[in-house]
């Protein structure tokens, strides 16, 4: 019953109300104006990316505000009985010969959609926008088109201009990606410049009193070059960085270009470019190169089509989210979760949707495998856009924002609008993953696999082996393993040479660097910094190695490429490596005690108080903060967190590293005192005894921290047993985990905890196998432990991420995929056949494993 405007006919011809006043009596009650606060969804459908531009427009609910398409407005209208809703259409035409056309695209009804971003896929020169709104009536589909404030009650007239009028929901989390604007510097107008004759010269600077070569800053009265104060927002220097002593504070100069070249220094040249959504770095000719290569530059590459073949939109620097998103949505198991259940993951979803997870996941899934949104152009098309001389292959793709803005909120650096590292959106989105799979069926568990950490005290020779839970293995990439060593050496000589005498750099030598090497080094034993040995109760030297316990079904392959400079930014090593598609690591798995060995004492420190504190009252120590890992909590606030919740976050893990503090962070950043100071009064509480605590522990109160227990928890130990380890472990996190390795369930504990198995069945994802994988768990795996699909260390590469730049805070990212037997090149919205896949210059690995036969 649509007619071929998307509009609804009712049987027998389209119904308009005679007197609408006394129509929409029955629903005033539900048409709300919307206030500050409120989110206006007037440009995507919640379950879809169905526009006002689709063929259907969008339905925006009068109530709560949310958009739908054509095929979900039903679904709300009776999951919630809301009957009145907005209809947006925008229709999209070329424009006649000879019409007059600008920059900006000619408007009819130009106030209906004041907010409406403009689909950038269309040319504004060449296309104009007839844009029609009217309210719809459910169940009856009876229309009102809109503007009709004459006819309209008052409420309803305010309500729809205020929809209309609506910025985007989205627009709102931008400000929070800034610390504060900047300002136009009061002597930008009237700097005065020395008549010196001083020239900057393209390359080789210093510091004229120190001669450091980083951190480098141009007086612009003098040309005096000086290190010193410096000011870093994160994205990299997209424009030129200027500082103002005389007003203390970073300042806009809009006549840089003038100021510059006083000195000789040509902006144009040494300008960042902004290109598709990504900053492009101007670094030397290697990166030119590593741009080229990765995004296979200079080939006529074959666009292609259809289910699996989606673009992914950059919303800005999000390249790094769409890279990950398009190798997740391969997996079958990710595929299986959120589109193979598409439809009860709709109609369970909450009232809001686009706040669920589960929703948006199967939302982007469905928009990337369905083919829908990944169409060839129709011949007539094609035929035109040759005669224009634009033929332009490339598919619209679909919009993340949804998902972004939901797996972002809250979190300091995905929800800014700065590029971001790769590994870390992975590493967040499987957490994000664990806690939202409370039933069986959990896509992460692929990735989950046990390392064994092999510990030995030097001195004694004994060893104490644990495990833990990881989804992705570092492999360091050793220049001194590089097989054009030479050729590096001697051109680290003459950049040397060609900066101390101010001439222009050599061309610069990437590395080369045996994946062998990097197999090696991640196998090589390491120092175990403050190690305390059990068996001398005192602190020694210790080394420990690493192997699996486990292998996963798919393994993640991330190459240490980034490393910090003098200025604390990360920056990219320069380097090669020959990623085989074949990978056996069985050689690499876990033996446990091997005979002759002697294990540690099952033995814990003592708590140690500081020296300064002995002696004091209670009060006087009670902010005393206990031993932390500083380094791994500066690692963490440089990622942009409060370094007092950093402290914390470090302390709650048990100083296990900066991986785990940075879950615990994520799961806690919402607490009210996430960032104030960590203080501990129990630790010299006089009320508690030390007399009967071993090796002069003080014992901590009955009930652990729950952060702990949420964090043991969160790894797929039921919640019981991990009270229970970090009771008999004095609450060190890291020994708990030791406990619950090396303690299967017994007894009593064991009996309840299989009742509640029996009768709280979502509260542990990890204990539940699901019904399809059963085969694939470990069978001699505790049930008690992390649930992993353990199984041949044997591989193949399906897909790699990339990237082009020189800091995981700059450059862009895309992903090549291995699908049917072809690689493709996934690159933002373009999806096209790979010719010449760099797989020697990815950044992140993804392998399957072999199936056994």
């Amino acid at each position: 019953n649509y007619n071929c405007n998307g509009s609804y006919c009712p049987p027998g011809g389209r119904t308009m109300a005679t007197d609408l006043g006394e129509l929409l009596v029955p629903y005033m009650p539900t048409i709300r104006v919307p206030k500050t606060g409120d989110r206006v969804f007037k440009s995507e459908c919640a379950f879809s990316f169905d526009s006002p531009e689709s063929e259907g427009g969008l339905y925006v609910c009068m109530n709560t505000f949310l958009g739908f398409g054509r095929e979900h407005v039903e679904r709300h209208y009776r999951k919630t009985g809301q009957s009145v809703y907005m209809h947006l259409k925008r229709h999209v035409k070329e424009k006649a010969t000879g019409a007059a056309g600008g920059a900006i695209p000619r408007r009819r009804n130009g106030k209906v959609f004041l907010d409406l971003e403009l689909n950038r896929d269309f040319n504004g020169e060449d296309y104009e926008y007839e844009d029609e709104a009217k309210l719809v009536i459910f169940p009856d589909h009876f229309e009102i088109p809109l503007p009709n404030i004459e006819e309209l009650p008052a409420l309803v007239t305010i309500a729809c201009d205020a929809v209309l009028n609506a910025s985007s929901p989205y627009k709102k989390q931008e400000p929070e990606s800034w610390d504060e604007e900047i300002q136009v510097s009061r002597h930008a107008r009237s700097l005065r410049q020395l008549d010196n004759g001083v020239k900057i010269p393209p390359s080789g600077w210093k510091c004229q009193r120190c001669e450091m070569r980083e951190n480098l800053w141009l007086n612009l009265t003098d040309g005096a070059i000086f290190c010193g104060k410096w000011f870093f927002d994160g994205t990299g220097v997209t424009e030129v960085d200027v500082y103002s002593f005389e007003e203390e504070e970073a300042v806009l100069d809009p006549h840089i270009s003038e100021h510059l070249s006083h000195f000789g220094i040509d902006m144009l040249q040494m300008q960042q470019r902004t290109e598709n959504g990504h900053h492009i770095d101007n670094n030397p000719r290697p990166r030119v190169s590593e741009w080229e290569v990765i995004q296979e530059s200079g080939m006529k590459l074959k666009a292609v089509y259809g289910p699996g073949y989606t673009g992914i939109k950059n919303l800005g620097n999000t390249c790094y989210m769409g890279s990950v998103l398009q190798v997740l949505f391969s997996i079958p198991d990710f595929q299986r979760m959120y589109v193979g259940n598409l439809q009860r993951i709709f109609d369970y979803s909450p009232l809001d949707p686009t706040q669920d997870f589960a929703t948006q996941m199967a939302k982007l899934g469905h928009g990337l495998l369905s083919g829908q949104y990944s169409k060839p152009p129709m011949k007539s098309e094609l035929i035109e856009q040759v005669m224009k001389e634009e033929y332009k292959q490339q598919q619209k793709g679909v919009s993340p924002r949804m998902l972004k803005s939901l797996v972002s909120r809250g979190h300091p650096e995905f929800s800014s609008n700065r590029q971001q590292d790769a590994h870390e959106l992975f590493i967040h989105l499987i957490n994000i993953v664990e806690r939202n799979s409370g039933g069986s069926e959990n896509p992460s568990d692929v990735f989950r696999f046990l390392v064994e950490d092999r510990v030995q005290c030097c001195q004694t020779r004994r060893v104490r082996y644990t495990q833990r839970v990881d989804y992705c293995i570092q492999l360091p990439a050793p220049i001194e393993a590089a097989t054009n060593r030479e050729e590096l050496l001697a051109y680290e000589a003459k950049r040397k040479e060609a900066e101390d005498n101010m001439r222009p750099l050599p061309e610069p030598v990437r590395a080369r660097i045996p994946f062998t090497a990097c197999l090696q080094a991640f196998t090589e034993p390491e120092n175990v910094p403050d190690f305390w040995s059990s068996a001398l109760q005192a602190k020694s030297a210790g080394v420990k190695t690493s192997r699996f316990a486990s292998f996963p079904e798919y393994l993640v392959v991330q190459i240490k490429k980034f490393t910090f400079g003098v200025d604390w930014v990360p920056k990219k090593l320069d380097m090669a490596i020959d990623v085989p598609d074949f990978l056996d690591l069985s050689r690499l798995r876990a033996t446990g005690l091997q005979a002759g060995e002697e294990e540690l004492p099952d033995l814990m420190p003592p708590i140690v108080l500081p020296e300064d504190t002995r002696g004091m009252s209670y009060q006087e120590a009670d902010v005393v903060s206990p031993e932390i890992d500083e380094a791994a909590a500066m690692q963490l606030a440089e990622m942009g967190f409060p370094l007092e919740a950093c402290r914390k976050a470090v302390y709650y893990t048990g100083n296990m590293g900066p991986e785990m503090a940075f879950n615990w962070i994520i799961a806690h950043m919402e607490e009210p005192d996430f960032a104030e100071p960590l203080t501990l009064p129990s630790m010299l509480d006089p009320s508690l005894s030390t007399s009967d605590s071993p090796m002069g522990a003080t014992p901590l109160d009955n009930s652990p921290p729950e952060e702990s227990v949420s964090i043991l928890t969160s790894m797929g130990f039921p919640r019981a047993h991990s009270i229970r380890a970090l009771k008999n472990t004095n609450n060190n996190l890291e020994r708990a985990l030791d406990w619950i390795f090396t303690h299967p369930e017994e007894g009593e504990e064991s009996d309840a905890l299989s009742d509640m198995a029996d009768t709280e069945p979502n509260d542990n994802a990890f204990s539940n196998a699901n019904s399809h994988s059963d085969s694939t768990l470990s069978p001699d795996r505790d049930a008690t432990g992390p649930r992993v699909k353990d199984g041949p260390g044997r591989y193949e590469l399906f897909a790699f991420i990339s990237h082009m730049g020189a800091s995981t805070m700059s450059g862009h990212y895309i992903c090549h995929i291995k699908k049917e037997g072809r690689w493709v090149i996934y690159n933002d919205h373009k999806v096209c056949l790979s010719e010449r896949p760099p797989k020697d210059l990815g950044y992140i690995y993804f392998y399957r494993r072999l199936s056994s036969s």
